[in-house]
C-alpha cells in the first residue's frame, strides 16, 4: 500500500476553543487511536491532500517530534458549507496487529452489457477489508469484460485468492448492469452476428460456384 508522510505537532491545548484556534490558523486537529493513549497532534491542511483527496487508500507515516508513527484513517469530518477538512481520526498501526481500513473499488474493462447498451451502475464503491497493512491494496480492481445485461458483480465474487478479508456481505451487490431503452437483447445480438456471418459465407460460395 501506497504511504503518505505528513509532517505535525503534538496539541497540548485541547478542547472546542483551541481546535478552532488550530483551524483558524489553516491546521487540522487530528487524533491518533490504539496505541497506550490518545495522541493529539495537527497539521497544515495541504498535509492532507494526497492523503484524503485520492481514489487510492494509503497508509499515513505521521511524523512527530522526531518520533513516526504509522496509522490508518479512522474518520474525517468536513464543513457542511465549504466541504473543507475539519477534523481526522487515526488508528496506530501495531506491527502483528491487523487493521481494517476502506478501500476503493475499480472496475476494470468494456463490459460486454454495456456494449450492448446496457447501463453500468455502481452500489458499492469502496470496501471495508481487514488483515496486515503489508497485504492490503490501495484500490481493489475486478474485470468486468464478460459481465451481461442484468448481471452483477457480488462481494463473493471478490474473495477469491485474497491476502485479507473483505468485511462486507458477501451477497451485497458491489455493480450491475441495468437495462436501458437502447439495450440490444444479447441473443438477438449474437444471432445476427451469425446469420451476417452464414450469409456472407454464402454469398462467397455463390460467387465461387459464378466463377
Amino acid at each position: 500500500m501506497q504511504s503518505v508522510t505528513i509532517q505535525g505537532s503534538v496539541r497540548t491545548e485541547l478542547g472546542t476553543k483551541f481546535a478552532k484556534a488550530t483551524r483558524a490558523a489553516g491546521e487540522v486537529p487530528c487524533v491518533v487511536y490504539g496505541g497506550q493513549a490518545p495522541i493529539h497532534f495537527s497539521a497544515p491542511i495541504l498535509a492532507f491532500r494526497d492523503l484524503v483527496y485520492t481514489a487510492e487508500a494509503r497508509v499515513a507515516h505521521i511524523e512527530l517530534e522526531g518520533k513516526t508513527i504509522q496509522a490508518v484513517i479512522q474518520d474525517m469530518q468536513f464543513d457542511v458549507l465549504t466541504d473543507k477538512l475539519t477534523h481526522m481520526d487515526f488508528i496506530e498501526v501495531i506491527e502483528g496487529k491487523p487493521v481494517t481500513i476502506e478501500v476503493p473499488v475499480m472496475m476494470v474493462g468494456n463490459a460486454r452489457g454495456v456494449r450492448n447498451g446496457g447501463t453500468l451502475k455502481s452500489v458499492l464503491r469502496a470496501l471495508r477489508i481487514k488483515g496486515d497493512i503489508n497485504n492490503l491494496p490501495s484500490v481493489i480492481d475486478h474485470d468486468i469484460t464478460d459481465l451481461r445485461i442484468g448481471e452483477s458483480i457480488r462481494v463473493s465474487d471478490l474473495k477469491s485468492g485474497k491476502a485479507f478479508e473483505i468485511l462486507n456481505a458477501e451477497a451485497a451487490v458491489v455493480v450491475t448492469i441495468k437495462m436501458s431503452r437502447k439495450a440490444v437483447a444479447e441473443d438477438e445480438d449474437e444471432s445476427e452476428e451469425g446469420a451476417e456471418g452464414a450469409e456472407g459465407a454464402a454469398e462467397g460460395a455463390e460467387a465461387t460456384a459464378a466463377e
